[in-house]
């Protein structure tokens, strides 16, 4: 298995993903060609985020997207893990593990990063013990939002 960042030629498999995700989590119908642009424009702007896949054997079989928050109490961003997919196949295996382990690395390396966070839907119990076991901890704060 290695875990790398990104690159362009993963773009197909990242939308696929992200729209296979949507399905699973939210039973949310994407539109392909939409999810295709948006990855896309991750990799045409750096300033957007990046993101990490896992490969076995040439076949991409896991993703994750980092974006950034600048911390303005801190002087260092915090790194955001989003659209985390693991084909069904590879579930099981630790592999959110050896690639959120990828990206504590990569955020040290890197510096001016004062940590790492994501979000979860409440009733996914079995992701929050996931993140836990990761040394992640729940935070103090609820999250809002709101489409325009």
């Amino acid at each position: 298995m290695e875990i790398r960042r990104a690159t362009t030629r993963d773009i197909d498999a990242i939308a696929e993903f992200n729209c296979r995700m949507a399905l699973e989590t939210e039973g949310k119908t994407l539109d392909r060609e939409t999810v295709l642009a948006a990855v896309g424009r991750v990799f045409a702007d750096a300033a957007k985020g990046f993101y990490v896949v896992a490969e076995d054997e040439g076949s991409v079989v896991g993703c994750l997207m980092i974006t950034y928050e600048w911390s303005d109490w801190r002087n260092a961003d915090w790194w955001w893990i989003q659209s985390v997919y693991i084909v069904p196949a590879s579930r099981g295996r630790g592999l959110y593990g050896q690639m959120y382990r990828t990206v504590k690395g990569m955020a040290r390396a890197e510096g001016g990063v004062y940590g790492i966070r994501l979000y979860v839907e409440h009733e996914n119990h079995h992701a929050q013990r996931v993140y836990e076991s990761l040394g992640m901890e729940r935070s103090n704060y609820y999250m809002y939002d709101e489409e325009l």
